[in-house]
């Protein structure tokens, strides 16, 4: 009777072992972000057209030039990363202009520190501050990388808005282990973040949704303003025929955050007024 009861017993423990998972297998627990926009120069004076189709050619705004600031789980991540080169300001004559990487130490943040960027896409605005934060692992969709890596510079491709500097920084950041590619949408880049595709801002554009309470989208250019939310009109994409998807992906972009006011748009100055702002720091989440 003794032995039955102990194997029995034996049986139970055994049960509870196997049902218990392996901490392997165990589910990551999504970091509790902060999330931080960092405007880092202004652009007076912006067509509006450029960003929002059909608008009265002699209507101007000021357009926010912004990095933004994710950190939670030991990582300290920049959504894209700006630009500083001097031909850029001199074309654009921004205003109240401080490099990205002085700009995010305004937010308490060491650029050597920061381990990750995130680019949505390509753009001489996104991608040109990616050599002044050296530690970090850049991420990026497959497609932008291998496009803008070769077939955009091939006969019939398209490389506008594309600097070669940051091309060439992309690779060298490559060939030393420091890029990942983010092949196709819906995919997590870090506990909590995911990125997705098919707004077609640029080759294979991406935007990000970091989870926690609540959620936000962060769009970049795949939705440069608020208004573009409101009323339902594309952005500049890569080929006219994209405009639809564009539409589609910020429909998708209000259902992933959970509403509209949870999406941000890439160069809003609303958002420094929406959210607390110290300076140039306007804390999101």
């Amino acid at each position: 009777m003794k032995n039955i009861a102990a194997l029995f017993l034996m049986l139970i423990v055994g049960a509870l072992v196997v049902a218990a998972p392996h901490p392997a297998l165990a589910q990551t627990a999504v970091p509790s972000y902060s999330i931080d926009a960092i405007r880092y120069a202004t652009v007076p004076n912006f067509p509006l057209a450029g960003l929002i189709p059909g608008s009265p050619a002699d209507q101007k705004i000021d357009i926010a030039m912004v990095v933004w600031l994710i950190r939670g789980g030991g990582h300290t991540i920049l959504f894209d990363s700006g630009f500083h080169r001097q031909k850029y300001i001199d074309q654009f004559h921004p205003t109240e202009f401080l490099s990205p990487e002085k700009a995010v130490q305004e937010a308490g943040v060491d650029p050597a520190s920061v381990t990750d960027i995130i680019i949505s896409h390509a753009h001489w605005d996104h991608m040109d501050g990616i050599d002044l934060f050296p530690a970090a692992t850049i991420w990026i969709q497959k497609a932008e990388y291998e496009y803008y890596t070769g077939a955009a510079w091939q006969p019939g491709g398209r490389h506008g808005g594309i600097e070669p500097e940051d091309v060439q920084e992309l690779v060298r950041r490559n060939i030393a282990g420091k890029v990942r590619v983010v092949d196709g949408d819906d995919k997590e880049i870090l506990p909590g973040i995911r990125a997705y595709t098919g707004a077609r801002h640029t080759y294979a554009s991406q935007y990000i949704r970091v989870e926690g309470s609540p959620t936000f989208v962060l769009a970049s250019d795949n939705c440069y303003l608020y208004e573009n939310l409101n009323s339902h009109r594309a952005g500049a994409t890569f080929l006219p025929t994209d405009a639809p998807g564009n539409i589609a992906a910020q429909a998708r972009m209000i259902e992933l955050a959970g509403s509209a006011d949870r999406v941000v748009p890439g160069h809003d100055a609303e958002q420094f007024k929406r959210f607390p702002t110290i300076g140039r720091v306007a804390h999101i989440r």
